[in-house]
C-alpha cells in the first residue's frame, strides 16, 4: 500500500513539474525567438502607431544648470519618408549604413548590414537607429549648454565638410551663433560600430563665456517582441559602467517610478541601452570627469546622457572635447578590443554574462573557435561535447566503479535495511560504516549530473546571448541553432499554419533526446526502490516536454551528451562485468 501511494505521490509530483515548468521557463529561461522573426529594433517598417510624446533635447541634464530645448510632439511617420527628406550626410562602413542629420547634428539612422532581422533570404538588414517621429525613434546626438549666450539646438541646421562618412573620411559639421561664438562637431568612424565625435566651441566673442558639452541617447519605446524583453537570466534596458560598477539591475519600469524619473550617478565609463544582441552607448573620454543620467522625460521615453562641468571660455580660445558612440552588434571581440584598445572601461560587460562569467567566457570561446575550425555549429557543439566528456572520464570511471561495487554489497546493504528497519540512525550508521570498509562513495554516481549543470548554463547564456551564435544553422530542418525546433509534431512540422503551445510544442529534436536518454536509463542498473525505478521510467519523457521550447543548440547538445553515455557504459559494462550483470538480472 505504501509503495502504491509513493508511486502516485511521484507521478503527481512529475505532472506538477511538467505544468508548472512552462510558467518557471517564460520568467527564468526565456526561449529564444521564432526563425521567422521580421521585426526590427527600432520597429517595423517605421509604421505609423500612436504618436510620441516630445522626442529631442534631454530634460534634466546631470550637470548643475545644463538645460535644452524639449522638441514638440509630432505625428508618427514611416522612416523612409523621414530620411528622404535630404539634410543628411551619408555613412557607409563594411558593417554599418546610415545618415547623420544635419537638422540637429544627429546621428539616427544606423542599419547593421552584416545583420539579418530573420533568416529568409531576403530579409533587411537589423535597424538599429530610427530619426525622431519615427514609430520607434532611436538616435544619438551630442550639444552644449551655456549662459548667456545662443547654442544649437535641435532644429539648428548644421554645414557639412563633406559629402560622407568613411572610416577614410571624418566629416565636419559647423556652425556660428551671430554672437562671436562657433561650434563644431568632427565626426570619425572605424570600420566597426564605434564614432568618434570632437565637439569643438571657439570663443571670437568679447567676453568669456561659460559652457558645457554633453552627448546623449534617446530612445522611444521598449521592445515590443517578448522575448527581448528583460528577465533574470537577460538583461535588457539601461545599462553601463556608473558609479564605478556594471549596471544591469535597472530597467525601463525602474527608471519611470524613480525619483524625478531619473537615476543620476556621479561617474561613467559608459552608458546606454542593451537589447539581446545590440548596443547603442555613449563613452566620454577615458577618465575624463562626468555626470550622468538615465531619465525617462516623458512617456515611453528614454534618455541615457552625461555631461562635462562647466568651462570658461576666453576671448580668442576654444575648448574641444571628445566622445564617442557606440552603434552595433554585441561582437564579444569587438568589446573586448575597445575595451583593451582604448581604456572603454568594462564594454565587455555589455553582454550579460552574469555570476558565471568567469565560466561561461571560456565556454563561448572554445565554442567560437570550433565553430572557425569546422564552419558549422551545430558540429562545433558536439565537438564541444566530446570534449567535455572525455575531460570528464576520469570522473565517469569512478561513477561506474563506485556503481559496481554498490552492487557487489547490495545483499549486504539489503541485510542491514532489514535488520534495522526499526532503527533508522543505527541503520545510516551501519551503512555508512560498510561504505568505509568496502571503500564506496555513494555520492559518486551524483558528481558528473552536477558537472553537467553549470556546462549546461553556460551553453544556455552562450546560445541565447553571443550575436556569433545567432541565426547560425545545422543541417537539414534546423536552419537556427539559437531558436527553437521548428518541425514540431502537432502541426505537422510546419504544415499546418499554427504554433503549438509552450507545453505541447514538441518538436523531432525533443523526440531524440527523450528516446536517447530513455536508451541511456535503461543501460543502468535499476534502483532497487520501485518508486525510484517508476520516476526513472517517466523522466526521459518529462525532460522531452520540458526541453521542447529551448534553443535547438541545448537539445543538441544534450542528444549528443546521451549517444556519448551510451557508448561510454557500454565500454565500462565490459570493464565491470559485476554491473552488467547486475543491470541483466
Amino acid at each position: 500500500m505504501d509503495d502504491k501511494r509513493n508511486l502516485i505521490a511521484a507521478i503527481l509530483l512529475s505532472v506538477a513539474i511538467l505544468i508548472g515548468w512552462n510558467f518557471v521557463a517564460e520568467k527564468f529561461f526565456p526561449t529564444p525567438e521564432k526563425p521567422d522573426v521580421t521585426t526590427t529594433v527600432a520597429g517595423a517598417n517605421g509604421a505609423p502607431a500612436t504618436a510620441p510624446a516630445a522626442q529631442g533635447q534631454p530634460s534634466g541634464l546631470p550637470a548643475p544648470g545644463v538645460t535644452a530645448a524639449t522638441g514638440v510632439a509630432q505625428a508618427v511617420r514611416p522612416v523612409e519618408a523621414v530620411l528622404a527628406e535630404g539634410n543628411r550626410i551619408p555613412i557607409e562602413t563594411p558593417k554599418l549604413a546610415g545618415s547623420i542629420n544635419l537638422v540637429g547634428a544627429r546621428v539616427d539612422d544606423i542599419t547593421l548590414t552584416k545583420y539579418r532581422q530573420s533568416i529568409k533570404k531576403d530579409a533587411p538588414p537589423v535597424r538599429l537607429f530610427a530619426p525622431g517621429g519615427t514609430k520607434a525613434a532611436y538616435f544619438a546626438s551630442l550639444g552644449w549648454s551655456a549662459q548667456g549666450i545662443e547654442v544649437p539646438g535641435p532644429n539648428t541646421v548644421w554645414t557639412a565638410s563633406g559629402d560622407k562618412l568613411t572610416p577614410a573620411t571624418p566629416v565636419t559639421l559647423s556652425w556660428a551663433n551671430g554672437t562671436g561664438q562657433t561650434f563644431r562637431i568632427e565626426y570619425a568612424i572605424d570600420d566597426n560600430y564605434l564614432i568618434t565625435a570632437k565637439q569643438t566651441i571657439a570663443n571670437g566673442g568679447d567676453a568669456p563665456v561659460s559652457t558645457s558639452s554633453f552627448a546623449l541617447i534617446d530612445r522611444f519605446g521598449k521592445p515590443s517582441d517578448p522575448h527581448e524583453a528583460d528577465s533574470w537570466t537577460i538583461h535588457v534596458g539601461p545599462t553601463g559602467y556608473l558609479g564605478g560598477k556594471s549596471v544591469f539591475d535597472i530597467d525601463y519600469d525602474d527608471v519611470e517610478e524613480a525619483e524625478g524619473r531619473s537615476v543620476r550617478y556621479n561617474s561613467a565609463g559608459w552608458l546606454g541601452f542593451t537589447d539581446k544582441y545590440w548596443l547603442a552607448a555613449i563613452v566620454p573620454s577615458s577618465g575624463e570627469r562626468v555626470t550622468a543620467a538615465i531619465s525617462s522625460p516623458a512617456a515611453n521615453n528614454y534618455q541615457s546622457l552625461f555631461a562635462r562641468d562647466f568651462t570658461q571660455i576666453a576671448p580668442g580660445k576654444q575648448v574641444t572635447t571628445t566622445s564617442r558612440i557606440f552603434a552595433g552588434a554585441k561582437e564579444f571581440y569587438t568589446l573586448q578590443r575597445y575595451q583593451d584598445d582604448l581604456g572603454i572601461t568594462r564594454l565587455s560587460n555589455a553582454i550579460d554574462w552574469g555570476w558565471f562569467e568567469f565560466f561561461e567566457v571560456p565556454i563561448f570561446k572554445l565554442l567560437d573557435w570550433l565553430f572557425k575550425q569546422v564552419s558549422n555549429f551545430g558540429v562545433a557543439i558536439m565537438i564541444l561535447t566530446l570534449i567535455i566528456r572525455l575531460l570528464m572520464f576520469p570522473i565517469a570511471q569512478k561513477q561506474f566503479a563506485s556503481m559496481a561495487q554498490m552492487r557487489v554489497v547490495q545483499p549486504k546493504m539489503k541485510a542491514l535495511q532489514e535488520r534495522y528497519k526499526e532503527d533508522k540512525p543505527r541503520m545510516q550508521q551501519e551503512l555508512m560504516k560498510l561504505y568505509k570498509d568496502e571503500k564506496i562513495n555513494p555520492l559518486a554516481g551524483c558528481l558528473p549530473i552536477l558537472i553537467q549543470i553549470p556546462i549546461f548554463y553556460a551553453l544556455y547564456k552562450v546560445l541565447m546571448l553571443t550575436i556569433e551564435m545567432r541565426h547560425q544553422p545545422f543541417a537539414l530542418w534546423i536552419k537556427d541553432l539559437s531558436a527553437q525546433d521548428p518541425a514540431m509534431i502537432l502541426n505537422l512540422f510546419g504544415l499546418l499554419p499554427f504554433t503549438p503551445p509552450s507545453l505541447l510544442s514538441i518538436g523531432l529534436l525533443a523526440v531524440i533526446l527523450g528516446v536517447t536518454m530513455w536508451l541511456q536509463f535503461r543501460l543502468n542498473p535499476p534502483p532497487t526502490d520501485p518508486v525510484q525505478e517508476q520516476v526513472f521510467k517517466l523522466m526521459p519523457w518529462l525532460f522531452m516536454f520540458i526541453m521542447a521550447p529551448f534553443a535547438a543548440g541545448l537539445l543538441l547538445y544534450w542528444i549528443t551528451n546521451n549517444i556519448l553515455s551510451i557508448g561510454q557504459q557500454q565500454w565500462m559494462y565490459r570493464k565491470y562485468p559485476a554491473l552488467k550483470a547486475a543491470a541483466a538480472k
